[in-house]
């Protein structure tokens, strides 16, 4: 098996400080299919990343270079921007059906709980900034 870690080639942008801006093109998994011109699903755009580098004066603007993260920090990321606020909410509205209470206070009382939920998660954002990082393969 291989060793489990997501990789994208990129072009620096920008080099400030300790960062470097990394432009990476992020394509869905239809992207490279034969027949995309024929489909509407196909996509791809352009993103920015931040990559921490320990020597910034080995990096040039334009040089390409591939990024890679490991595949359990985009885990990570789809549980925490996805299935648990999925579940806060499924699960309080489950929660407050039970309890008896009308089923429109049930589901907004339910989706505000999302403000204490990305709240939090916007509370860690220097703590998850340390853990979802990339790095520059050498």
């Amino acid at each position: 098996m291989k060793n489990n870690i997501v990789t994208h080639p990129g072009i620096i942008k920008r080099i400030e400080d300790d960062k470097v801006e990394v432009s990476i093109m992020v394509t869905s998994g239809c992207a490279s299919c034969e027949i995309k011109g024929a489909c509407s699903v196909s996509d791809a755009e352009e993103k920015s990343v931040f990559v921490r580098v320990d020597n910034p004066d080995q990096y040039k603007v334009n040089q390409q270079i591939t990024i890679e993260m490991k595949q359990s920090l985009g885990t990570w990321a789809v549980l925490l921007g996805y299935v648990f606020p999925f579940l806060v909410v499924f699960l309080s509205l489950i929660l407050f059906i039970n309890l008896e209470m009308d089923e429109g206070m049930a589901g907004v009382l339910s989706i505000l709980l999302l403000l204490p939920y990305y709240l939090t998660i916007y509370m860690l954002r220097k703590y998850l900034g340390t853990k979802f990082n990339y790095t520059i393969r050498a």
